[in-house]
């Protein structure tokens, strides 16, 4: 494997998977939340970069493409675990979230299976919007969380008209707001209706893939 530009941006993008939850475990929030959200969109700025400039300098690798996907995979999955964690548990975030990990799960499974057949099953462009889609959810829904963050220690365990009363009151400083709603609430929401956008592409590719495999998963005739 020669170590090639393109080689070492997916590399760097495979490390950087585990490192957004460790932003959480040794920074104080919300500058936790402010690390993995950059440390996740540099990462995902890699994972365009790295095909581009193997392609331009014609460095494309078995290695690169191997890796690629498994950075890519790694990347949203370990940021949707912690993302989960930290809005509470959410119903909506907690559904689109786990048809991603099944389909990506059942996916790798299939190429598993398939062994040398597994290359029907190379990356589509419907897929690469799929993992640009969850790649732009997931940056929103980090902003997200930690904007939520920074309310949460503006309204001191106050409900929201006794932190609205406080305001008006000059008691509390008021929360950054866009337009006529609160930043935190419009990122949060943006970042659900991607994930859910980004779960629909994610189901239409698994599909996609399932159809393509089901000729070499029919047992033969005697």
């Amino acid at each position: 494997m020669k170590w090639t530009i393109p080689n070492a941006l997916t590399v760097l993008r495979l490390l950087a998977a585990p490192g957004v939850p460790v932003m959480f475990l040794y920074f104080h929030r919300p500058w936790a939340d402010w690390f993995a959200l950059a440390l996740f969109i540099g990462a995902a700025v890699t994972d365009w970069f790295d095909g581009y400039l193997a392609r331009l300098w014609k460095q494309e690798s078995r290695f690169g493409a191997m890796l690629d996907p498994i950075a890519d995979k790694a990347m949203v999955v370990i940021a949707l675990l912690v993302l989960t964690g930290y809005s509470g548990m959410n119903p909506w975030l907690i559904l689109p979230a786990t048809v991603i990990l099944f389909r990506e799960v059942f996916v790798s499974g299939l190429r598993e299976y398939l062994g040398a057949s597994a290359k029907l099953l190379k990356v589509t462009k419907l897929a690469k919007w799929k993992t640009t889609a969850q790649m732009v959810a997931i940056a929103t829904l980090f902003l997200g969380t930690g904007l939520e963050y920074l309310n949460g220690v503006a309204m001191q365990g106050m409900t929201t008209q006794e932190y609205a009363d406080a305001v008006t009151a000059g008691l509390a400083d008021p929360v950054r707001a866009c337009g006529k709603r609160d930043c935190a609430s419009l990122a949060g929401d943006v970042g659900l209706v991607l994930i859910w956008i980004a779960a629909v592409l994610t189901i239409m590719t698994g599909w996609d893939y399932f159809r393509k495999s089901l000729p070499y998963l029919q047992d033969k005739q005697q």
